[in-house]
């Protein structure tokens, strides 16, 4: 059963839980790391979106943040889409293998 859809008024506060499909892993190693947490950082504060914590694991990811007048669902967007790309540029994959869902 899918969940609810999430209240995102500009400044509710929301823990986000990202899982790799199947559970893959959505980091392969160093570099996968620092990219994603780079691109975390670099649109929230381009966005004006305030992370209060987080933590990346091989299969997983959770973020606590505070979303802006941008909002969650594009920070979000912008956030999994860009590191999916990227990813599936680095590792010559496929552009349609999707390895990332919001939970």
């Amino acid at each position: 059963m899918p969940r609810q859809a999430r209240l995102d008024a500009p400044g509710t506060l929301h823990h986000v839980i990202i899982r790799g499909i199947e559970k893959r892993i959505i980091v392969d190693d160093k570099k996968d790391r620092e990219n994603f947490v780079s691109r975390m950082g670099g649109i929230a504060k381009d966005t004006g979106t305030s992370i209060y914590a987080w933590a990346l694991m091989t299969n997983y990811a959770h973020i606590l943040l505070r979303s802006s007048e941008f909002g969650l669902s594009r920070y979000m967007r912008r956030l999994l889409t860009g590191y999916a790309i990227s990813c599936n540029k680095r590792h010559r994959r496929p552009v349609t293998a999707a390895r990332l869902r919001i939970a």
